[in-house]
């Protein structure tokens, strides 16, 4: 049984997004302020949380920045403001996803389960006899575990960080058009939606967790006018 929780300070969409996700078989707990947010992932481990930008106590951004010090639970932001730059700072403070306020409850499920998915996939235990690891100058990469380690010491990443990551390091010097990326590792609704940024956002941070000199990457490279690439430096 899926483990949500659901973090917004409207009762009543709390209530609207339970009764809808319990109808699915999911557990559901919930949180209407940051502090109870924060505490609550703490003590559980939950494979989604839906956490919204407007609460008290602390903002949906502060808290998503706090729980991502210490759990890579998958965070899906939900805001009310509606411009590009709101959606990338939720994805720049660790949000895996966002859905814009008024939503469709359908949206908010298939998105839930698309993300469950993904962990199944990576979850799968003694599927292969040994763990595909993928060395590169400094950096290894653990596919199956989902680990990344520089010099031996373990870099923690988002969910998308890693998947972009993995992408370009299993295809070095290969070039991805900022396009290519975001249907590769976001899907085909992102492109749609053309948040093209969102790539450039989570590149900036994965440059700045993995590089020695983000200004001047080792890793992951520019091809300027076409997009990235991995290469070692």
């Amino acid at each position: 049984m899926a483990s949500i929780l659901v973090v917004d300070d409207e009762k009543l969409i709390v209530k609207g997004i339970r009764f809808s996700l319990e109808q699915d078989g999911m557990e559901v707990d919930h949180a209407y302020d940051g502090e109870e947010a924060i505490e609550k992932v703490k003590l559980k481990e939950y494979d989604v949380v839906l956490l919204d930008v407007m609460l008290p106590k602390h903002d949906g951004l502060e808290v998503c920045q706090t729980i991502r010090g210490f759990s890579e639970v998958p965070i899906i932001m939900l805001t009310a403001k509606g411009s590009d730059m709101d959606k990338i700072m939720g994805l720049e403070y660790g949000a895996d996803d966002y859905i814009t306020k008024p939503f469709n409850i359908l949206e908010v499920k298939a998105r839930i389960k698309a993300i469950m998915r993904r962990s199944a996939k990576r979850n799968k235990a003694g599927s292969e006899p040994e763990n595909k690891v993928v060395t590169a100058g400094d950096l290894k990469l653990d596919v199956e575990s989902r680990r990344v380690f520089i010099a031996e010491r373990e870099i923690n990443l988002t969910a998308k960080e890693f998947d972009l990551l993995e992408l370009l390091v299993c295809h070095p010097n290969k070039v991805y058009s900022r396009e290519s990326l975001l249907t590769f590792v976001w899907g085909n609704k992102a492109l749609d939606n053309g948040d093209v940024r969102t790539v450039d956002v989570h590149v900036r941070r994965l440059r700045e967790k993995i590089e020695p000199s983000p200004s001047d990457p080792k890793y992951v490279h520019t091809k300027w006018g076409v997009g990235y690439y991995f290469r070692v430096k």
